[in-house]
C-alpha cells in the first residue's frame, strides 16, 4: 500500500477599486494600504454564529483594500454537507471588500471522519473546487481579479496569485491534518470511514498537489523578483509545525504530524533566502494569534521571514496588516479585537 511506503520517503475601509491589482511595485512615496486576515470561523458547535456578525461588521467598516480568509469554514466535528459550502459563499457575500478564500482541512481533508459524515475526501475536494472557485474572481461584493494555477472549478483552481501596491500575494491549498498525508494503516482508519484504497489515493493526491504547490510558490517568487516587489505574502491554512521551545529540544517540524509540510517549507525557506524583500507567511489552524520569526530557529533568524498565525474559534477576531513598501519591514501587523454586542 502506498501509505506504508510513503512514510520513509517524506522529507513542511475604503475600497481601492481597480488599483487592487496594480501592476508592479509602487514608486517611492507611494501611499500605504492595509488588508485583513481571518479564518477558522464560524464553528457552530462553539457557538460562533452569534459572534460572527460583529466580525463581519468590523472588517466591513475598516479601510482595508481586501481580506484573505485562511480556511476552515466549519468546525472539525460536523458533517461536510453541501450546504456548508453554500453557507460559506453567503458569508463571503456579506463582505463589502474583496475576499480571497484559501481552503482549510475541515472542508475537505477531514471529511472522511465518521463525525464529519464519512465522505470521500477527494470527492469533497472536487466539490469544493467547483463551488468555491467557479471563475477567476475573488469572493465578496466587490470582486478582485485573480490568477489561478488551474482552470476555474478544476484541479488547483484554489491556488491563487495577485499583486497590489508593490507586494505579491499567493494563496495555496496546504491544509491542516498533515496536508492530507496518511502515515499508517492506523492513521488511515482512526475515527474514519476510509478504506485502504482511499488512503492510497489520498497520498497520491498529496504528492501531486505538494509538487504543484511548490511550483506555484516558486512562480510567485519569480514574479516578485521580476517586478522588484518589496514584499511577498504566502497564505495557507495548515500549521506546518514551527515551534522550537527555547528551554527544550523538541522540534515540532520533525514530528510525524508535520511531515506533510516539510517539502514545501524547505522550498519556501530556500526561496526566501534568495529574495531581496520581506516574506510574510500566514496560516491558521491553531487558532491563537502569533507573530514571530520562527526560521531557522529561536537562536538563528532568517531576517526577512515573518510568520503570522491568525485568530480562530472561539476567539473571533482578525488581523490587519498595513503595507509600506518604503519601510524596511514592509509589513506592520495589528490584531483587531472585536467586541461582541
Amino acid at each position: 500500500m502506498l501509505f506504508k511506503s510513503l512514510v520513509s520517503g517524506v522529507v513542511i475601509s475604503s475600497l481601492i477599486g481597480c488599483a487592487v491589482t496594480g501592476p508592479g511595485p509602487s514608486a517611492p512615496g507611494a501611499a500605504t494600504f492595509s488588508f485583513g486576515l481571518w479564518g477558522d470561523m464560524p464553528y457552530k458547535k462553539a457557538g460562533d454564529d452569534s459572534k460572527l456578525p460583529a466580525v463581519l461588521q468590523s472588517i466591513n467598516q475598516s479601510d482595508i483594500a481586501f481580506s484573505i480568509y485562511d480556511g476552515d469554514i466549519k468546525d472539525g466535528s460536523s458533517k461536510c454537507t453541501d450546504d456548508v459550502y453554500t453557507g460559506a459563499l453567503a458569508m463571503f457575500g456579506k463582505m463589502v471588500k474583496p475576499v480571497v478564500y484559501v481552503p482549510g482541512d475541515n472542508e475537505w481533508t477531514d471529511c472522511h471522519r465518521v463525525n464529519n459524515g464519512g465522505y470521500d475526501t477527494l470527492e469533497r475536494l472536487a466539490h469544493l473546487r467547483k463551488v468555491m472557485f467557479p471563475n477567476n474572481d475573488s469572493l465578496g461584493q466587490t470582486r478582485l481579479p485573480l490568477q489561478r494555477q488551474g482552470k476555474p472549478g478544476e484541479k488547483y483552481a484554489e491556488n491563487t496569485r495577485f499583486q497590489h501596491g508593490g507586494v505579491v500575494f499567493v494563496g495555496i491549498n496546504m491544509p491542516g491534518s498533515n496536508n492530507n498525508l496518511v502515515l499508517s494503516a492506523k492513521d488511515c482508519t482512526a475515527n474514519s470511514a476510509r478504506k485502504a484504497h482511499q488512503c492510497d489515493a489520498a497520498n497520491a493526491e498529496y504528492l501531486e498537489r505538494d509538487a504543484a504547490n511548490v511550483e506555484w510558490m516558486k512562480a510567485a517568487f519569480e514574479q516578485a523578483a521580476k517586478d522588484k516587489a518589496r514584499g511577498l505574502v504566502v497564505v495557507v491554512q495548515g500549521d506546518p509545525g514551527f515551534d522550537l521551545p527555547e528551554t527544550g529540544d523538541a522540534d515540532e517540524s520533525t514530528l510525524p504530524e508535520s511531515l506533510g509540510y516539510r517539502n514545501f517549507m524547505t522550498a519556501l525557506t530556500a526561496q526566501t533566502e534568495k529574495f531581496a524583500g520581506q516574506v510574510l507567511f500566514v496560516h491558521g489552524d491553531t487558532h491563537y494569534f502569533k507573530v514571530d520569526k520562527p526560521l531557522y530557529s529561536p537562536n538563528k533568524l532568517l531576517p526577512n521571514f515573518t510568520r503570522l498565525q491568525t485568530f480562530g474559534s472561539p476567539s473571533l477576531h482578525w488581523a490587519r496588516v498595513t503595507v509600506d513598501v518604503n519601510s524596511a519591514n514592509v509589513f506592520q501587523i495589528q490584531p483587531v479585537i472585536v467586541r461582541q454586542p
